[in-house]
Formats: structure tokens, C-alpha cells, sequence
């Protein structure tokens, strides 16, 4: 299955860069849900990211994720 390295921002996982399946148009799914398990008396929760398109500096389109909360 290919994979694109994929930019998050916001959130926990603000500024990491993590490998995505793509589907067969290249592109990432267009939510990204992260379980996060429970952890002493912090319960378990599910962090969720949204797709966005970014241009690089060579006009191509890329793809990053961007924080939205908890779901």
C-alpha cells in the first residue's frame, strides 16, 4: 500500500510528520482519527484531524492535517 509523509499541525501531534496510506488518487483520507487508550484516571478519547490542501513552493498540491478536537 503506498504512503505519503503527511505534516500535522495543531494539537498533540503539532509538528510531526507521519507516513498515510493513500488511496488510488494520491490522496490522504480526508479525516485522520487518533485512539489515544486511557491512561490512569485520564479516560480514553479519539483526537481527530482534517484534511487541508497546501501549495509547496513549486505550485504542487499537498496535503496536510490540521487539529480539530476531540470526537
Amino acid at each position: 500500500m503506498r504512503q505519503a509523509h503527511t505534516q500535522f499541525v495543531g494539537g498533540p501531534l503539532d509538528g510531526r510528520v507521519l507516513p498515510v496510506a493513500v488511496n488510488l488518487a494520491e490522496r490522504v483520507p480526508k479525516e485522520y482519527r487518533v485512539p489515544v487508550p486511557a491512561h490512569g484516571d485520564v479516560a480514553a478519547q479519539v483526537l481527530v484531524y482534517h484534511r487541508e490542501e497546501v501549495r509547496g513552493t513549486d505550485g504542487r498540491r499537498r496535503w496536510r492535517y490540521t487539529y480539530q478536537g476531540e470526537g
